[in-house]
């Protein structure tokens, strides 16, 4: 093999492009983002929230869930699907939809033979802020500045969707985080954020 083949190689390697959907599960809103990896480079793609609560059948919102998602990854085709594990809290009728949520979810990525992987919220908040107990906001302020968005969406679903998306793209190890904070790390690598 000559020095031109192993450089070629390694360019194509080098700008081959992941596309990641990120999904954050619910059953009145769900949100999804996804974004674009070349190399170090992340870019957005799309995000926004998919409104369930006009549908008053759990079991329609599950169809609608599993359409929806179907539908964004035969638009976008992504090569990886990243999705918030519920939390846990006290009312068990609420964790038992939201999981009935993500299982569709999960079943629409399965169906076109995407690779998932499921992520506590805390190691979301950790991974786009460096905080596990961020709120929605600081984590919705961080992927603004990280991701170049315009326009800061109304509703922060779509924002936790995008954070889960780059959380996972984080946790591939592409990126590792040498700074103590997120501001250390932009003012550190410049050219690493868009």
């Amino acid at each position: 093999m000559s020095i031109l083949q192993i450089v070629g190689k390694i360019d194509k390697k080098q700008q081959s492009e992941t596309i990641i959907l990120g999904l954050d599960p619910g059953t009145s809103v769900m949100g999804y983002g996804l974004i674009s990896v070349k190399g170090q480079q992340i870019s957005l793609l799309q995000f926004g929230v998919i409104h369930l609560s006009k549908y008053k059948n759990h079991e329609i919102k599950l169809k609608k869930i599993f359409e929806r998602v179907v539908s964004i990854i035969d638009d976008y085709h992504p090569d990886e699907v990243a999705l918030e594990a519920p939390f846990y809290g006290k009312n068990v009728q609420s964790m038992l939809k939201l999981g009935r949520a993500q299982g569709v979810a999960m079943a629409a990525a399965l169906s076109r033979d995407i690779p998932i992987t499921e992520y506590a919220p805390k190691k979301v908040k950790q991974s786009v802020t460096s905080n596990g107990n961020a709120s929605k906001e600081q984590v919705a302020n961080m992927l603004i500045s990280l991701l170049n968005i315009k326009e800061a969406p109304k509703m922060l679903d779509a924002t936790d969707a995008l954070g889960v998306a780059v959380c996972h793209h984080f946790q591939k190890g592409t990126i590792t985080m040498s700074s103590k904070s997120w501001k250390a790390f932009i003012s550190d690598n410049p050219g690493r954020v868009k």
